[in-house]
């Protein structure tokens, strides 16, 4: 489990392509510096899992399903890669529940500075869209930000000058490809209402349940 506050700028060494699967290695410093083999470190928002630790590198194995649903597969030699170590148990919560599960990508199609802020409208997929809220959580590229504002297929985030300069983002612009995670618990919330409840029997949750008990 990650918060989306990105520790570090790696870079990307290496990228071996196995059809749709890779090889990555990813040079760090803050990141490595307590980093065991198995460990999870959240790359551009992706959770993947340490192989190997040599000489200030980190290598994962990136396998199909994830090279099929982010934007690992696009990334060159010598390209900056957020990182991010799972959260400790004492930590500090300073972003939103991030699985490192990524749900799709978003391309960027404007970025506007106003005053100290630099607003980035993302084009989204049909299927991912409805998931998202004025004022709610989203995680690009593994950085934990806030909606403020939801279109029929775009939604607009903010970043500080802060979150610029210290994740990948920063030098990302219109046409740009980025990792989407929505919000872990709107996706729970519209799955129980849905009814979807694959096997199991249908949930009693629905809107009128909430309505009746002052949720909604």
């Amino acid at each position: 489990m990650f918060t989306g506050i990105v520790e570090e700028i790696g870079t990307l060494k290496s990228v071996k392509n196995k059809t749709e699967a890779l090889e990555v290695k990813v040079s760090a410093d803050v990141v490595l510096k307590d980093a065991k083999l198995g460990d999870s470190i959240s790359v551009n928002g992706v959770c993947l899992t340490v192989t190997d630790l040599t000489d200030g590198t980190i290598s994962f194995d990136v396998m199909p399903e994830t090279y099929r649903a982010t934007n690992i597969h696009e990334l060159k030699q010598g390209d900056p890669i957020n990182l991010e170590r799972a959260m400790a148990a004492g930590g500090r919560f300073g972003g939103h529940l991030v699985s490192g599960h990524i749900d799709g990508t978003g391309k960027i199609v404007s970025k506007k500075p106003e005053s100290n802020a630099v607003y980035y409208e993302v084009q989204l997929p049909e299927e991912l869209i409805h998931y998202f809220v004025y004022k709610g959580s989203i995680a690009v590229d593994g950085t934990s930000l806030t909606v403020f504002g939801v279109e029929e297929d775009k939604v607009t985030i903010s970043l500080i000058p802060h979150t610029m300069e210290h994740t990948v983002l920063g030098g990302k612009g219109p046409g740009d490809r980025v990792n989407i995670e929505c919000d872990m618990i709107g996706k729970y919330v519209a799955h129980f209402l849905s009814g979807q409840q694959n096997e199991h029997p249908k949930s009693a949750m629905s809107k009128q349940f909430l309505a009746d008990n002052g949720f909604a």
